[in-house]
């Protein structure tokens, strides 16, 4: 198995089983729908889902679990200056990437929004991939000030978001 150079924390392990094999060494930050007051008003993807960027991690997971779905909306630029669909990537090439992109797989265009993101009622919205949803959509949370903080979050008027700095 190839390891994966992963820069950021991890903060859950989980096995993966993908082509029958079990990978229980690789690691996803898995998001715990209970930490979060989130009600799915889809307007954080709306307005960030087109900058969604993948860790080699998130990459490394989607090829062994042969996710082409989600790896054909994302283009990677090599440390060559080359660009190349990550459907086509292998993992052994991961660590030569320098940038990720989420790009139409068809015009390379960028996205008006994120291509996961489904409407799942009259104001709800779900994510199509939300098992395996990229690191910075699961760690996404806008009610850290400071940090990723997003005032027109709707769950952020149904919550006490007093913290420390207002005390």
């Amino acid at each position: 198995m190839v390891s994966v150079p992963v820069s950021i924390p991890l903060f859950k392990t989980r096995t993966l089983i993908s082509a029958g094999r079990e990978h229980s060494n690789v690691s996803m930050n898995i998001h715990e729908a209970e930490d979060e007051p989130c009600e799915q008003c889809g307007l954080c993807c709306k307005i960030f889902g087109d900058s969604v960027t993948p860790t080699a991690e998130n990459i490394f997971c989607w090829i062994e679990q042969k996710r082409l779905d989600i790896l054909q909306y994302f283009s990677a630029c090599k440390s060559d200056g080359t660009w190349v669909h990550c459907s086509e990537l292998k993992p052994d090439e991961l660590s030569d990437l320098i940038v990720v992109e989420m790009r139409d797989p068809v015009t390379q265009d960028y996205l008006p929004v994120c291509p996961f993101l489904v409407r799942a009622g009259r104001r709800k919205y779900s994510c199509r991939i939300h098992d395996t949803k990229p690191e910075m959509c699961s760690s996404y949370q806008p009610w850290v000030w400071g940090e990723t903080y997003f005032n027109k979050c709707q769950a952020l008027k149904k919550i006490d978001i007093r913290g420390r700095w207002r005390e």
